[in-house]
């Protein structure tokens, strides 16, 4: 065992490994270690530039009982960034502190038991690297102490009930309505990033907590300490990235269905929005606008003059997004090019095909510089041009065909070892040249994302998800545990993507209730796939936007009188609330706080908050109770300290206690902070 102090950082090496521990923000540390000669220098989310730190690094002495009853003396170090300390132990086992208290320790079965709580037998150590099977690189398997009593929250998406994560097991890996942010933050005080696009695998397991890579060259996390989640967070935005500032005139309705088949179609919902009153603030033109997938481009036949549809809507000041896919049909004319230069993704064995939704299509690799240049030209060409506001940047998983990431491989290197980035990268296509053109905020709309997108413009949603209560019911810890990863811009198709019978009064019910959710968001949409598919195709082409269905009407007023009164209402609440909200996206840009917060992000000393989980606050004044069953007309709502006034009639109550509320169907349970 070698310990250096490499000019401030401390440097372990032993057995061939070679770890680096460096201060990387206030009271936090970046952690790295690898078994080459040196670290490959990627940044990964950890791309802001933070102050140097000045760190105290100790080596040192400690006594060891020998099993005989001796003693002997054992090398140490340690090294302090604020009041986060790392200790490292004689065989290398790393231990922080936040104020001389334990929180984190890596796992350790390897000594007797004065060091390691284990038996020797085990030979189980916390850093475990296996070498890939004909390759040159590594199968990472890091393991952690478990902390009895932790909650853990973050971590990106996932489509399940649980949003205290202790006791789960989450794929690392992107998939439609998957999500992996591998940033959480736990009740013990401290917030850990897993600095790794790898596909693996971690674990919240009660008697461990294991993070596996299934690819890799180095291990790579960052932890720093707080004494709130807001300040955790704060800290996390500060070494990943800031979102920018949210433009005031996106902050309304956004309208979209599947599909608007022809510009007709979308000026007349346009034009009959501006005649009920109701603004808009931006029309999402969705997929199969194009003649093939890879053409990115508006099927003429439907789309004669895009330039004057887009006029006309500006004119009404609503903005104009368009949906890009990242899949090539074989088909298209870009294909071709694309293959021969290399710019789609490749495939290990077997046929070039990665995804199949309507065509033999394999998808671009944004990793390839040369991609994003070549897909930028031909959609600022054909839609940029046109004055198309923004891109629904869809599939960004990538949707593969089948999820087998040992088959496929990036400009990058293999997918098991970057895959997570894709959807960063594929957004960085449009984030990177709208910001070179600096014509004010850029905003796209994706599917996925990755630590730090939050610094890209991204508005992430959740997925292609069922009309259910029980979705619903997921929706609101995948919102809550994506803002507690640093993803601040969330939103959900209002009322799930997948409906089969737009006329079922289940569904419509379901409806009203997830667009009162929506209004209390970051992001108020529209969208899904309404059944009945009853609509008669345009022609009988085999490709463009002519011969693919296209759902039932989804617009306010598409659901009858009744429920076109409550959603007005709750337009006019959102409209209202126009300021406040501004203010929110303010709090975002500036110390990474999400809109939509857990009890406890508010909260953090009311242990009740802590255990709260279908209840949320929109920024600090708004506790927001959603109905969450079907037929559900009432409800229990637990308000933490202070005085809360119910928006409904504006009767106070105090707070620290359980209120039984009604909720009719035109209402959702709202409480305003009084201050």
């Amino acid at each position: 065992m070698q310990f250096i102090n490499d000019h401030g950082a401390l440097v372990i090496k032993t057995k061939g490994e070679t770890v680096r521990i460096e201060a990387w923000g206030e009271d936090s540390f970046r952690v790295r270690a690898t078994m080459f000669p040196q670290f490959t220098g990627n940044a990964w989310a950890l791309t802001e530039k933070v102050p140097a730190k000045a760190c105290k690094i100790e080596i040192y002495e400690k006594n060891h009982w020998v099993g005989d009853g001796t003693i002997d003396k054992r090398e140490y170090a340690s090294i302090t960034n604020g009041r986060m300390k790392v200790e490292v132990n004689f065989v290398g086992i790393l231990s922080f502190f936040k104020d001389d208290k334990l929180i984190l320790r890596e796992y350790f079965r390897f000594y007797d038991g004065t060091i390691s709580k284990g038996s020797r037998c085990l030979k189980i150590v916390g850093r475990d690297w296996k070498g890939v099977i004909g390759g040159s690189d590594y199968t990472l398997n890091l393991k952690f102490d478990s902390n009895d009593g932790e909650k853990i929250f973050g971590m990106g998406q996932y489509q399940q009930p649980y949003m205290d994560l202790k006791g789960s097991i989450l794929e690392l890996a992107q998939r439609n309505s998957q999500i992996s942010v591998p940033f959480y933050i736990s009740s013990l005080g401290y917030g850990m990033l897993w600095n790794n696009p790898a596909v693996g695998r971690v674990t919240f397991a009660n008697n461990y907590t294991e993070w596996i890579a299934q690819s890799t060259k180095e291990m790579d996390y960052w932890i720093t300490a707080g004494d709130t989640p807001k300040a955790i967070m704060a800290s996390y935005t500060n070494v990943t990235g800031h979102a920018p500032m949210f433009p005031e005139d996106l902050m309304g309705l956004w309208q979209c269905k599947l599909r608007y088949r022809t510009q007709d179609e979308v000026l007349e919902v346009a034009r009959q929005y501006q005649k009920e009153g109701i603004k808009i603030d931006q029309i999402v033109i969705d997929f199969f606008h194009w003649t093939v997938q890879g053409d990115w481009k508006f099927d003429k036949k439907y789309w004669p003059d895009p330039k004057a549809m887009v006029d006309e809507l500006h004119a009404m000041g609503i903005k104009v997004i368009v949906s890009v896919w990242p899949s090539v049909d074989r088909r298209s004319e870009n294909f071709y090019p694309m293959t021969e230069r290399g710019l789609l993704i490749r495939t290990e064995r077997g046929a070039m095909q990665t995804y199949d939704y309507q065509g033999d299509c394999v998808e671009i690799d944004p990793f390839n510089p040369e991609t994003r240049e070549y897909v930028w030209e031909i959609c600022k060409k054909n839609y940029y041009d046109f004055g198309i506001d923004a891109f629904w940047l869809d599939n960004s998983e990538p949707d593969y065909g089948v999820y087998d990431f040992d088959n496929y491989r990036y400009y990058a290197g293999p997918a098991l070892q970057v895959s997570n980035m894709y959807p960063q990268m594929y957004s960085r296509i449009f984030y990177d040249k709208m910001s070179e053109r600096g014509d004010g905020s850029v905003v796209n709309l994706l599917r996925c994302a990755w630590a730090g997108s939050q610094k890209y413009g991204n508005v992430i949603w959740s997925g292609d998800i069922p009309s259910t209560f029980e979705a619903f019911r997921d929706q609101l810890q995948c919102g809550l545990n994506m803002g507690l990863a640093g993803i601040p811009w969330w939103t959900t198709d209002i009322g799930g993507f997948m409906t089969e019978d737009v006329n079922n009064p289940d569904f419509r019910q379901l409806l009203i209730r997830w667009y009162q959710f929506a209004v209390y968001s970051a992001v108020l949409r529209m969208h899904g796939d309404r059944g009945p598919y009853n609509i008669p195709p345009l022609d009988d082409r085999d490709f463009g936007g002519g011969y693919l269905h296209t759902g039932q009407p989804n617009e306010l007023w598409s659901y009858g009188e009744d429920n076109y009164r409550i959603m007005k209402k709750y337009y006019d609440i959102r409209i209202a609330m126009h300021d406040y909200i501004r203010d929110l996206y303010q709090e975002a840009h500036e110390n990474g706080s999400p809109l939509i917060r857990t009890m406890f992000y508010e909260f953090p000393d009311d242990k009740k908050c802590w255990e709260v989980t279908d209840q949320y606050m929109f920024g600090s004044e708004y506790l927001v109770a959603p109905i969450l069953h079907l037929n559900e007309f009432e409800r229990d709502v637990y308000l933490p300290t202070g005085k809360w006034s119910l928006t409904s009639n504006q009767i106070a109550f105090d707070g620290e206690q359980v209120v039984h509320v009604k909720a009719p169907i035109d209402y959702m349970p709202v409480f305003k902070k009084v201050l």
